[in-house]
């Protein structure tokens, strides 16, 4: 077990085995003390003893548990999961399978300042979106014909992405719909950040990011940005978003393809229940 930590609930391996010992761990989940048993929250030692498992066995998994506390959302007609690739795309996948909704990619691309590409200036998203961060350019005096130029390279990019993954399918229209937005895990939440400020700008009803892992700060302030934030675990020392995962093998393109290709087979209106 990860020693430190202090969830706001931690969900994780789900084991059969059955011990006394069981009854007397609890997490505490939205405010309230609950049996961790209740919630699959116990996995049990070679010696016996139960023991609150803190690491997701892989992606796929995170995306099965956090359907779980997204139950409320299934089989509604106004939800769509949109998955940030790449890593959030496993995740996502599997929230929409479970709720039986459709999913999508929501492109980003940061806009980083030229010679501290790690500082984002802005970001442009799906459906041609730009957001900018007028602190950091006003701090910067970066110019329009900068900022420009930094973006008209980006859209290339996400303009590659998008045929890659999309193979010529429409974008989603999230205007007037519920949107749960799906990654693999917060570390700064920048990305996020900028999907957030881009999906604002096309009006859905409500956006809910839904991440498995993330660093409590970034989870905090995050918070106030979305109608909803649903976080599996925060420990404390965070690491990074890879620590709390078995395996955090990088996800490819190809497998995006084949998730994004399987979701609109399996979650179009003629096989959604």
């Amino acid at each position: 077990m990860r020693s430190g930590v202090q969830p706001d609930i931690v969900q994780c391996r789900r084991r059969s085995p059955r011990t006394d010992a069981r009854r007397s761990l609890h997490v505490l989940f939205n405010g309230t003390t609950i049996k961790a048993e209740d919630v699959g929250l116990i996995h049990e030692t070679p010696d016996g003893q139960a023991m609150l498992d803190l690491q997701f066995r892989d992606r796929k998994q995170a995306g099965q548990l956090l359907a779980k506390r997204l139950r409320s959302y299934a089989d509604r007609p106004d939800v769509l999961v949109l998955a940030l690739p790449r890593g959030g795309v496993p995740v996502a996948y599997e929230i929409a399978r479970a709720l039986h909704v459709p999913l999508d990619v929501f492109l980003v691309r940061k806009l980083g300042v030229p010679g501290q590409e790690e500082l984002a200036m802005g970001a442009i998203a799906s459906g041609g979106v730009r957001v900018i961060n007028d602190e950091v350019v006003r701090a910067l005096r970066i110019t329009l014909h900068v900022i420009d130029s930094v973006a008209a390279k980006e859209v290339r990019e996400l303009a590659r992405r998008e045929q890659l993954y999309r193979k010529g399918r429409p974008a989603t229209d999230v205007h007037g719909r519920t949107v749960i937005l799906a990654d693999d895990g917060l570390a700064t939440g920048s990305t996020v950040r900028a999907a957030v400020a881009a999906l604002r700008l096309q009006q859905p009803k409500r956006i809910i990011v839904a991440v498995p892992i993330a660093a409590e700060p970034t989870n905090a302030e995050l918070r106030s940005q979305v109608e909803e934030l649903i976080c599996l675990a925060m420990p404390e020392p965070f690491y990074s978003v890879g620590f709390w995962y078995e395996d955090f093998s990088q996800t490819n393109d190809e497998e995006i393809r084949e998730l994004l290709e399987r979701a609109s087979k399996e979650l179009s209106p003629a096989h959604q229940r």
